[in-house]
């Protein structure tokens, strides 16, 4: 998998860090870096919560044929 920069522009833009990402999503912040850098894909649970609290469409994480530009294009 690729890093996921539309997700890390997105946490950067909310002035967010991966810790404080991780402790609203209910996760520990090692794996909110793999989900972050690509390593790993996340639950549909998990996609939700991160979704919810930087306020962008959940199945993103799952669009493979999803577009860095059509990412962007929908977490404005």
């Amino acid at each position: 998998m690729e890093q996921r920069t539309w997700l890390l522009d997105k946490r950067n833009e909310l002035k967010m860090t991966q810790e404080e990402v991780a402790k609203l999503a209910e996760i520990q912040r090692p794996y909110y870096t793999q989900i972050e850098s690509g390593v790993r894909r996340p639950s549909v649970n998990v996609a939700k919560k991160i979704a919810a609290i930087m306020n962008f469409n959940w199945v993103l994480f799952f669009e493979s044929n999803c577009s860095e530009k059509l990412q962007k294009e929908n977490l404005a």
